[in-house]
């Protein structure tokens, strides 16, 4: 979701509130909670960075009325990532429902810059734990090994995610296909029903939706963990290793990952490199990025309105050639 990097880079600081900070001073059981000044945000949540007793932590912050669901999903995807071992994500503390509206998730601060010279890491990083579920399914299948994960077999996550503040339907589903179909793009189309009545985009789902299976002829997809929002502002880098925020977590198909980042920039060739040294493209590799590019597409559109319109009926076109 192309909402601003909700890293430290400078910006406004929020507007005090003394019950949420007095709450979250409870919460760490710290007698300090000072402002740094170092603050981040973007058109859904607003960050800012406090120092406690024991350290520095970032605060995310949203008054809307269901934030606190959007603010655990988060939560639950960090742990999800952090619980791989292979990419750095910053470690979530405890999420506060606001005594004014809206709810806060207070996490570890990382001091932090644009992702720059270690594209190529995350690259290889992210491709490493998207194989990591596949590699547990191949040594879960030999009786004399105990794979010291659990191989996780279907698509979906254990808790409601959102991409930006829509929240996404994570309803376990052996078949990628389908879970892909109904629960990423019907979903995203009947909220546009629902939200704009837009006839237009749903008479064309009909006839997208029974082509769907031809993108994926011959394809063996099994559960990858994504970050399943990583575009560059989710990205960025300290000084010895690559981060990565604000997930949309769930395991799916690994290239579902690829579209949205490809469609903001912020990634170099070095990164793409080095995935693809770890997972090669297989046929097909570029329809099905602009299948998966739709649901972002999809996601803009119900998110900001029809500025989006056009570049979301553009894909469909494309697609339905």
């Amino acid at each position: 979701m192309e909402e601003g990097m909700t890293s430290h880079s400078p910006c406004p600081m929020a507007t005090p509130n003394m019950k949420l900070e007095n709450l979250i001073k409870a919460a760490l059981n710290t007698s300090t909670l000072k402002r740094t000044g170092q603050s981040g945000g973007g058109c859904i949540n607003q960050g800012e960075a406090y120092i406690t007793d024991t350290g520095t932590v970032f605060v995310k912050s949203n008054s809307k009325p269901k934030a606190k669901l959007m603010f655990e999903g988060e939560s639950e995807g960090l742990k999800a990532l952090a619980g791989t071992g292979i990419v750095t994500v910053p470690q979530p503390i405890t999420v506060l429902e606001n005594p004014d509206g809206g709810a806060c998730l207070v996490m570890e601060f990382i001091e932090m810059k644009g992702l720059r010279s270690l594209a190529h890491k995350l690259g290889d990083e992210i491709a490493k734990m998207h194989m990591q579920n596949v590699n547990l399914e191949n040594r879960s299948n030999r009786i004399s090994e105990k794979p010291q994960m659990e191989y996780i077999p279907q698509f979906g996550f254990h808790a409601t995610t959102c991409c930006g503040y829509i929240p996404q339907e994570n309803e376990w589903n052996e078949d990628w296909v389908a879970f892909f179909a109904q629960n990423r793009l019907d979903y995203q189309f009947r909220l546009l029903e629902r939200e704009k009545g837009d006839r237009e985009a749903i008479e064309m789902w009909s006839r997208l939706q029974i082509i769907i299976p031809k993108f994926f002829k011959d394809q063996r997809i099994r559960p990858s963990l994504l970050h399943g929002d990583l575009w560059g502002g989710n990205a960025a880098q300290t000084k010895r290793h690559p981060v990565i925020f604000d997930p949309a977590a769930f395991y799916g198909h690994h290239e579902y990952e690829l579209a949205i980042s490809g469609m903001f920039g912020g990634f170099t060739r070095s990164f793409y490199d080095s995935y693809h040294k770890v997972i090669p493209k297989t046929p097909g590799f570029e329809g099905r990025q602009r299948l998966y590019t739709l649901f972002h597409y999809l996601n803009h559109w119900n998110h900001f309105g029809d500025g989006y319109k056009k570049s979301t009926m553009a894909v469909i076109k494309s697609l339905l050639k």
